[in-house]
């Protein structure tokens, strides 16, 4: 399998890979000939082993269960972009596998579902997806107004170079013409978007380089977070933050302390523990906190409600 991907490979590559001596790998490599499969052998500097370019993988390298992991992981990405390519592709490894065999195939169908979309569900977003990945096989320039965590719109000129999905959200990753760098965008904020005539040059970084741009964040804006969670919403804590980050008291209360940045996103997902969490640092996150919640009190006294349900009454 090494050996079909890759164009040439020494014999002491192999053997550092696979941690055994040239001799056992000589001796591999002719239980490989011997087994029907074309190795190829070069001398010299640049010299190694390889499989002769005509050779395919036979199916009968494939036991049932890789095969499943493969239709597994095309039908989990399939549902998601509904991209027919994929679905020409399913039937391709389908045929692969043979009318007795079929029971066993449903039987594994049975035990594992791949779902990552985490993102909002429809024809729509489909047809975005199919678009921006369109525009990124093709070169093409894309527009689009973008509202950002501090719901500031502006509108955007990209050169997109992939799609990312990470932890609950898809991102496009870029080159941003109105700000001259590489920039990660949240789909679902992006508003109106054009697939553009014009193309474009693909730049030579990548995105396993780059790191997706989550290097990037501002590390001034980090703080240290100390937080009190009661025991009610200890599942919602562990889900979020890492276990080396929780420390159980004795009281079944957890002590967290984590590093996040002090962004807006932040302050709603503190939020979201209701009651049930406190900030003890820093101060002004506290602060803040206190502000909010009276806020959200604020729309929900006496006269608000009151001047709510009259305005609703003469609606009606």
């Amino acid at each position: 399998m090494l050996l079909l991907n890759h164009r040439r490979i020494s014999a002491k590559e192999l053997a550092d890979r696979f941690e055994v001596s040239l001799r056992t790998i000589y001796r591999d490599v002719e239980a490989i000939n011997q087994a029907g499969i074309p190795v190829v052998s070069y001398a010299g500097l640049s010299g190694g082993y390889e499989i002769m370019e005509q050779y395919r993988l036979d199916r009968q390298f494939l036991s049932m269960e890789e095969l499943q992991s493969i239709i597994v992981g095309l039908k989990g990405i399939q549902s998601t972009v509904g991209d027919q390519e994929i679905g020409a592709l399913l039937d391709k490894v389908g045929a692969l596998i043979g009318k007795s065999e079929q029971s066993a195939v449903q039987s594994l169908n049975n035990q594992l579902v791949i779902d990552i979309n985490p993102w909002r569900t429809g024809n729509q977003n489909k047809e975005q997806l199919a678009a921006l990945r369109s525009a990124i096989r093709d070169s093409s320039l894309i527009s689009f107004a973008y509202i950002t965590a501090e719901s500031q719109t502006s509108v955007r000129t990209i050169e997109p170079m992939g799609i990312v999905v990470k932890g609950f959200g898809w991102y496009l990753y870029g080159y941003c013409r109105l700000r001259e760098d590489y920039r990660v965008f949240r789909l679902s904020r992006m508003k109106d978007v054009q697939v553009l005539e014009e193309t474009f040059e693909r730049r030579p970084a990548t995105l396993e380089k780059l790191d997706y741009g989550w290097g990037k964040r501002d590390t001034s804006r980090l703080i240290t977070l100390k937080l009190h969670v009661q025991p009610s919403v200890r599942a919602k804590a562990e889900d979020y933050f890492h276990p080396e980050q929780i420390h159980l008291q004795e009281d079944g209360t957890l002590l967290i302390t984590s590093t996040q940045p002090d962004e807006p996103w932040l302050y709603g997902m503190l939020l979201s523990y209701g009651p049930q969490l406190r900030v003890l640092e820093p101060v002004h996150v506290a602060a803040r906190m206190k502000e909010l919640a009276e806020g959200i009190v604020g729309v929900y006294n006496t006269d608000n409600l009151l001047s709510a349900e009259h305005s609703y009454t003469g609606k009606c």
